[in-house]
């Protein structure tokens, strides 16, 4: 297992686990805020869509297409 941040809180996924999936599994599974106010989670599950838009370790990656590492920070509440 790997342990790594979301939204400030530890969780524990499985090696092979894409960001956007953890954030599915811990979380509420939305990844962004749209300029209008509305949450959006990942549609494409490939990187076309850029749905899947978070920060990690301060810098703006793709969830669907970044594998989770131990000890990551990602932030999708910003």
């Amino acid at each position: 297992m790997i342990e790594l941040k979301l939204n400030g809180h530890p969780v524990h996924v499985a090696d092979g686990t894409t960001v956007a999936a953890a954030l599915y599994l811990a979380d509420d599974g939305t990844t962004r805020t749209s300029v209008s106010g509305q949450r959006r989670a990942p549609l494409c599950g490939m990187g076309i869509c850029q749905e899947c838009r978070v920060s990690i370790d301060g810098q703006r990656r793709l969830g669907c297409q970044t594998l989770c590492q131990s000890g990551m920070c990602v932030e999708s509440h910003s």
